[in-house]
């Protein structure tokens, strides 16, 4: 039997990170993730507690949950600005969505973390630790914001790997690996380990995580009840536990790639936009859903990003309706700089059951319903022939089949 391969994604520092990009979009000069800063209490008051810190105020000794006032006293010119709960709620949605589309078998556990099971998307990747590196590279591309990937065979080695050295990051902690990698950590590093329990394993002389696997299970017992047995199962990598899938309903599927280099001409950006169309039409037909809005979203050299959308005659997930749409866009967005990132998006999704109020031209095959878009028997010849190519990547890997326009092309493609 195939052993699982799961994944822990964790954003890191996820208030701030979040608090930081929301205040760039709005025109902030400075990043709070390169300065002290802090997110929590009330700023005017001065009272609450730490929610998120930055690496920079993490340097002063500031931890999270400690009250504000502290923080203060440890550094006096630390920047705090209050939390945004409905933003960081819109953020965690972004990011379920955006990993929903790479893989459906995803468990939310808060909302910054989550579970992936790799073993869906294998055929996909060289290996687990290629999957996890273009997954993280994938959010901080398209989202803008970075995630550390603990990658493991057991979920509570998964997350614990995550949690090492930090920021964007991906760190593997498979049971083989356990005395070499975790062992040696302090026990208050192990998963579900608080600090009443680390006070208690302190006075029986257990101070490292390899102690408490080495420890005896009824000694443990009699002081900490069944969480005793708990912790000494996860300090030797014992938990038997499986995904557990929430369907994330998706608000839109898009995907986005950094160039390995600047594009500079039309024909630079075609292929990349042709390879991004077919990455976001595979997963709306694999989710079983149309869109009814496309977009094209383009970031300079500059950093500078701009974006354009259109509503479609009628819902679709023809790769080359989407290609053929955010080509036009393209075109009418483009100012002639060099591109740094593409991206290709679609919204108002519907599900392939729901009847669709067809355009007129639908129904005839001499006459194109837009300029731009094929005519219907095109159309329906274009379907037959990407459910044909996915069938052929499901069976062998995405990679099994390619455009010859997009084997010299610039895109240097993410997860999708």
């Amino acid at each position: 039997m195939e052993e699982r391969i799961f994944f822990h994604i964790d954003v890191n520092s996820a208030f701030l990170s979040w608090t930081a990009l929301s205040m760039l979009q709005e025109g902030a000069k400075t990043d709070l993730r390169q300065i002290p800063s802090i997110v929590g209490g009330d700023m005017a008051k001065r009272h609450g507690v730490v929610l998120a810190k930055s690496l920079p105020a993490k340097a002063y000794g500031i931890v999270t949950g400690e009250p504000v006032v502290n923080a203060l006293r440890k550094c006096p010119n630390l920047t705090m600005v209050s939390p945004d709960h409905d933003m960081y709620h819109r953020r965690s949605q972004e990011l379920m969505e955006l990993l929903s589309g790479i893989c459906p078998d995803i468990e939310q556990v808060s909302i910054d973390e989550c579970y992936m099971d790799y073993t869906p998307i294998a055929k996909n990747y060289t290996s687990p630790e290629d999957a996890a590196h273009r997954i993280k590279d994938a959010v901080r591309d398209t989202l803008g914001f970075t995630v550390n990937i603990g990658i493991s065979d057991r979920k509570v080695l998964a997350k614990m790997a995550s949690d090492f050295k930090k920021p964007d990051l991906v760190h593997t902690l498979y049971v083989r690996e356990i005395s070499e990698k975790m062992w040696p950590l302090p026990v208050s590093s192990l998963f579900l380990c608080g600090q009443s329990s680390v006070e208690t394993l302190r006075k029986l002389g257990i101070v490292t995580i390899g102690d408490l696997a080495n420890a005896r299970r009824d000694i443990l017992e009699a002081h900490l009840k069944s969480h005793g047995i708990t912790l000494w199962q996860y300090a030797n990598g014992i938990d038997d536990s499986d995904i557990t899938p929430r369907p994330v309903k998706m608000k839109g599927v898009g995907n986005s790639t950094t160039l390995r280099r600047d594009a500079l001409t039309r024909e630079d950006a075609c292929p990349v936009l042709l390879s991004l169309a077919e990455s976001v039409a595979g997963r709306l037909r694999a989710s079983g859903e149309l869109a009814g809005m496309v977009s094209t979203e383009i970031k300079y050299a500059s950093f500078q990003s701009v974006s354009h959308q259109t509503q479609l005659p009628s819902p679709t997930a023809s790769s080359q309706t989407i290609y053929e749409t955010a080509r036009q866009l393209f075109d009418e967005l483009w100012n002639g700089q060099p591109i740094r990132l593409l991206g290709v998006r679609t919204s108002k999704l519907v599900s392939e059951t729901e009847p669709i109020q067809l355009n007129l031209f639908d129904y005839r095959g001499d006459v194109p319903a837009s300029p731009n878009l094929s005519p219907a028997p095109d159309r329906e010849r274009q379907n037959k022939l990407d459910k044909a190519l996915d069938s052929l990547r499901d069976k062998y890997g995405k990679d099994i089949i390619k455009r010859g326009s997009l084997m010299d092309s610039p895109v240097n493609p993410v997860s999708s």
